[in-house]
């Protein structure tokens, strides 16, 4: 198989490279690294693999690019961006999925898989089945959730067989952003003190990248015309719980917790208080995560310390 991995570099893509390569397929990477970063990839020079430093902006960015399928992957995943600057997620996002569609609708590339994300269903239900109201609460979830409408579109009139993947929060080795990283470095500026955005009280689902990439290939094995999987645990945790499992993890003792609530307790404009995805879809083909929400949190708090 031929895929193009976008954000190849970055945390999810550069995880999905390296299965795709290790499986023998042939891996055209596309990445202008402005998040990712060269020292995810271990492939350079490697028998099938190719790395093209180029901006999904630029509507010519699959020149000279022949594939089966394109992973999608590159994205600016930061939920609080777009309480300060909305465009980012516009440009970086919207416009992006645009162009690899013309790309696959150009070129005749058969296949998409379009990492979403769970905040395309807002304050919702939980758990939260794929056929739940969608009724994002930031721009980040808004411009996800376009960028499903016109994907879902592609393939309706051009026949592009789609896979759209709603992630609850996915965490692991070469994490960059989250709240993990984000306990992590403040407990390293300040090993007394630790500020919280939020109550603490918000509750989520967390799943290790390692299963992620397993429920990403379960899914697209088993793709039709178009499909929408979520992809997450059975459980979930509170921010307070991560707090303490970080403290914990970094070996510290008496450490001061100050909370910065917003409205209800959240810890942002758009931040969606309570996550539970409903997997029971995913399931059903085959896949069921390994790690359970507190159990990927602190492998991926000790891969991060340990890396």
């Amino acid at each position: 198989m031929r895929a193009v991995v976008t954000g190849g570099a970055g945390f999810i893509g550069s995880h999905i490279v390296d299965r795709l390569m290790s499986e023998g397929n042939e891996v055209v990477v596309v990445d202008n690294l402005s998040s990712g970063s060269m020292d995810n990839i271990k492939w350079i020079g490697s028998k099938g693999f190719r790395f093209l430093k180029r901006d999904l902006k630029d509507p010519e960015w699959a020149k000279d690019i022949k594939a089966d399928v394109v992973f999608h992957y590159a994205a600016n995943p930061e939920v609080r961006v777009s309480t300060v600057n909305p465009r980012v997620h516009f440009n970086e996002n919207l416009v992006t999925t645009f162009n690899v569609l013309e790309a696959c609708r150009n070129l005749d590339i058969p296949f998409i898989v379009f990492a979403s994300t769970s905040t395309v269903y807002g304050d919702a239900k939980v758990p939260t089945p794929e056929n739940h109201k969608l009724n994002p609460i930031s721009v980040y979830g808004a411009v996800k959730l376009a960028c499903e409408t016109i994907i879902g579109t592609y393939s309706r009139l051009y026949g592009i067989r789609a896979l759209i993947l709603r992630y609850a929060n996915v965490v692991g080795p070469r994490m960059r952003h989250g709240v993990i990283v984000d306990f992590i470095r403040k407990l390293k500026e300040n090993r007394g003190k630790l500020e919280i955005l939020g109550d603490g009280s918000q509750r989520k689902s967390y799943v290790y990248v390692d299963d992620a990439i397993e429920a990403t290939l379960t899914a697209f094995r088993s793709m039709d015309k178009f499909n929408v999987y979520n992809i997450g645990s059975d459980d979930w945790i509170t921010v307070k719980e991560i707090a303490d499992i970080v403290v914990e993890e970094m070996g510290l003792r008496n450490v001061e917790y100050v909370y910065r609530p917003f409205d209800d307790g959240r810890g942002w404009p758009g931040d969606v208080k309570m996550m539970l995805l409903d997997i029971s879809r995913i399931k059903n083909i085959g896949w069921r995560p390994k790690l359970s929400s507190r159990e990927a949190v602190r492998t991926a708090v000790r891969s991060l310390l340990n890396g």
